[in-house]
């Protein structure tokens, strides 16, 4: 009697880790809505504040790319929160979803921007060879079109942004400790700021955009951008996905 013994191979592959593929999706997220957000204000948009941009010669196609870059931010914006949703629906459903809701707010505000800025540009092409009285009330329409741009910067990413990506997104991350927790003490700190600051922009109490509420963003912007980049380089801490995991839903 012959005995054939047969030798089974077994492909051992490396299974793929979901929330490896999560935090590096939400990593590179972050880092689009900062070169998206920082080019528009920075790059693009100066031409809109510099002089008479309305019956002026204009820089149109400048002006436009940031209006796009900043459809992208919508896009980034809502991209991060949902795929970080994967992650910690277990354990924070109820902030995992007042993260989106906070994204998605945020993202209106930028919409509202968008949509004034493309309407001052249509509004330039269609009617800057216009007779000197038309120009005089088109210049006045161009600016409070531009105001309006303005207070959505300021109820938007210098508002919003404080409660969502500090106040929620630093939380679920400190609690959590998905990323290191001095990492998320950052947007403990930069979150509350930067609602308090876009509360005293909106009251009245300071400039609008001024020195305040820029040096007020200092750790929220540090916050973000070391969030993303930590998530690219490293992921979420694998010891905080196993007990995250594990743990019976929160709010």
């Amino acid at each position: 009697m012959t005995t054939t013994q047969q030798t089974r191979t077994v492909d051992r592959q490396p299974a793929t880790d979901p929330t490896r593929r999560a935090a590096t999706i939400v990593g590179w997220m972050f880092v689009v809505t900062y070169v998206t957000s920082i080019s528009a204000k920075i790059w693009f948009y100066p031409p809109l504040f510099d002089g008479n941009y309305i019956t002026g010669p204009g820089h149109d196609s400048r002006v436009l790319w940031g209006a796009f870059a900043e459809a992208i931010l919508i896009i980034a914006n809502i991209g991060s929160a949902t795929a970080l949703y994967t992650v910690v629906k277990h354990r924070y459903p109820n902030l995992g979803l007042s993260f989106i809701a906070s994204r998605i707010m945020e993202s209106v505000f930028i919409g509202v921007g968008i949509l004034t800025v493309l309407t001052v540009v249509t509004l330039r092409q269609d009617h800057a060879a216009a007779h000197a009285q038309a120009t005089a009330g088109l210049a006045t329409v161009g600016d409070a079109f531009l105001v309006m741009q303005h207070w959505t910067f300021n109820l938007g990413p210098a508002f919003v942004v404080g409660v969502g990506n500090g106040c929620v997104l630093g939380w679920m991350m400190f609690r959590s400790g998905l990323v290191p927790r001095r990492l998320a003490a950052l947007g403990l700190i930069g979150g509350p700021l930067i609602v308090a600051s876009g509360s005293a922009a909106v009251l009245g109490l300071i400039e609008p955009g001024g020195a305040v509420q820029n040096l007020s963003a200092t750790p929220e912007f540090f916050w973000e951008l070391g969030f993303g980049i930590y998530l690219i380089v490293k992921g979420f801490r694998p010891t905080a996905v196993t007990a995250l995991t594990a743990t019976p839903p929160q709010s």
